[in-house]
């Protein structure tokens, strides 16, 4: 008895472990409003050499956006400690998307968006971004939506103020 609990339970438990690393997920979304073009927007999205001057979270970014590209970055949690993390651009359509993915498969992985929309007197923005692995499970990521959410707030301000 005790072997085939062993034969089959591990094996069992493993396999229930790994579907379960792919399968868990979190998605965040948050979006705003941005009174200036799409392309005013992507400019400053774009140039990660003045993320220190008025983005809150990604406090540093080390590279320069092109579709296959790694960039290293520097987040700032809400205690103030800064996290690195690299992300590859997986997709850059100017004035539209950039999207990212990165992490470690299985452990935990994020598929990051950035989408702009033209609309009726500016930019619709939107961070939408889904992670996965088994890291959700001991990982509290609730300071990740409202991290964007200042985010946008900072990169509106700085549009804004750049077009007056």
């Amino acid at each position: 008895m005790v072997l085939t609990v062993l034969k089959w339970g591990i094996p069992a438990l493993t396999i229930a472990a790994i579907a379960g690393a792919f399968l868990t997920k979190k998605t965040f979304h948050v979006e705003t409003m941005i009174e200036a073009p799409a392309e005013a927007v992507w400019a400053v999205l774009l140039d990660t050499r003045s993320y220190p001057e008025w983005n809150p979270v990604f406090v540093e970014a080390n590279g320069d956006y092109s579709e296959g590209a790694k960039l290293a970055y520097k987040v700032r949690d809400p205690n103030g400690n800064l996290l690195e993390m690299t992300g590859t651009v997986v997709t850059i359509t100017p004035s539209r998307e950039l999207r990212q993915t990165g992490g470690v498969p299985g452990l935990l992985t994020f598929d990051h968006q950035w989408l702009l929309e033209p609309v009726d007197g500016g930019t619709k923005v939107i961070q939408h971004e889904i992670d996965r692995g088994l890291g959700l499970w001991f990982w509290n990521s609730d300071w990740i939506e409202p991290s964007y959410a200042k985010t946008l707030d900072a990169l509106k301000k700085r549009v804004e103020q750049s077009a007056d």
